[in-house]
């Protein structure tokens, strides 16, 4: 099991555009092994992106069936994203987000309420996910940051939007 640390803000990585994965090799299947542990090992870990932990490429993954968010329904379980572009999204609403490089404090943030990706998997086959709700918000807020984006940078008012974290859970 490979626990990453977890780069944390003003980490100058964490605002860097990831490039694309071009070689789908056992090196990277271990690259995405030790993503995931990483997210799973973290309290209330739905989602990770290799920018978290150094690893500039843009690959993320997204769990939320274990969350009392996610639930059992209206999730696809796990998804390994590589090269993830998302194709189409509607709908609109605002969701509290915290992230783990940002562990201090969470943000009211605006957010698609559905969602059309096309990726790849850690095998370079392609998948295609149509997302709604708590998932689609976890898969933009993952994506956001192989374009070197926080949500910090979504928050509308620091002022009235951005809350000091209680606990992590």
């Amino acid at each position: 099991m490979a626990i990453l640390p977890i780069l944390k803000f003003p980490d100058p990585v964490l605002k860097e555009t990831s490039r694309s994965v071009e070689r789908f090799s056992a090196e990277l299947s271990i690259r995405v092994d030790g993503l995931l542990d990483t997210m799973r090992a973290m309290p209330g870990g739905i989602g990770i992106a290799a920018p978290q932990v150094g690893w500039t490429e843009r690959v993320v993954i997204v769990d939320v069936s274990g969350h009392k968010k996610g639930g059992r329904q209206d999730n696809h379980g796990l998804l390994e994203l590589v090269n993830p572009e998302i194709l189409a999204m509607g709908g609109s609403q605002i969701i509290r987000e915290g992230c783990m490089s940002v562990p201090d404090y969470t943000a009211n943030v605006k957010r698609a309420q559905w969602v059309l990706v096309d990726a790849l998997d850690r095998n370079g086959k392609q998948v295609i996910i149509e997302s709604i709700g708590f998932e689609a918000v976890v898969i933009q807020h993952e994506m956001d940051h192989l374009d070197g984006i926080l949500f910090l940078d979504r928050v509308t008012s620091l002022k009235t939007d951005l809350f000091r974290r209680k606990s992590y859970a």
